[in-house]
């Protein structure tokens, strides 16, 4: 929860829209480029498109607000439409984070070249808009189902593995539960882990 009304003024007016903004071209990336691999799914139920509302699941969202950590709603695939379809499927996963660390890159390269003054309040927005789409490029990356590392590892596994890797996903919401639990041993092992990729990635970004 939140430790101050501050804390809080500055989650919902700054963190959320960056958020918002950020998991909104995570989710049309993944859209795109499973539309451009052979699915047209996410085309056929109107998910592809930047349109926020489109993307947002209501009970995610509340629990973004209150207790920041939320999700949206999953774009729609249908991977028996690709032609290869560990591949294809590996490739419209990869899509999503990498959508985020393109956009980190991008204000990276504004920040770098046309803000002078760290202190400002520009400098600040451009901060927290980075941090969230690195953070959020990191955590799906995680090799554990639902997020989009699992499909990934899944392409570059040895044939005979893949069937028992997909298995995992049956026990998808008690890994994910495990995985954001603070008092959880995996939770610390992750935290620490993305806070120590997300500090790197934003030193090589110049913040």
């Amino acid at each position: 929860m939140f430790s101050s009304f501050t804390e809080f003024i500055y989650w919902i007016i700054v963190a959320v829209p960056s958020i918002l903004v950020a998991s909104t071209i995570h989710e049309y990336s993944h859209g795109y480029a499973a539309f451009k691999l052979g699915d047209p799914t996410a085309k056929a139920e109107g998910r592809l498109t930047l349109n926020p509302i489109k993307h947002i699941d209501p009970i995610g969202a509340l629990s973004m607000i209150l207790f920041r950590f939320g999700w949206s709603k999953p774009v729609p695939i249908n991977e028996y439409n690709f032609e290869k379809r560990e591949l294809y499927t590996a490739i419209t996963a990869f899509a999503g984070p990498l959508s985020n660390f393109v956009m980190a890159g991008i204000v990276g390269i504004i920040n770098h070249f046309f803000v002078k003054d760290p202190q400002s309040l520009i400098a600040f927005l451009l901060l927290t808009f980075t941090t969230i789409n690195l953070a959020l490029g990191i955590f799906n990356l995680l090799p554990i189902p639902p997020l989009d590392g699992h499909k990934i590892v899944r392409a570059i596994l040895p044939r005979n593995l893949r069937y028992y890797w997909e298995q995992l996903e049956k026990y998808s919401l008690i890994l994910i539960v495990v995985l954001v639990l603070p008092f959880s041993p995996l939770s610390k092992y992750i935290s620490n882990f993305i806070f120590f990729t997300l500090n790197t990635l934003l030193s090589v970004l110049g913040f």
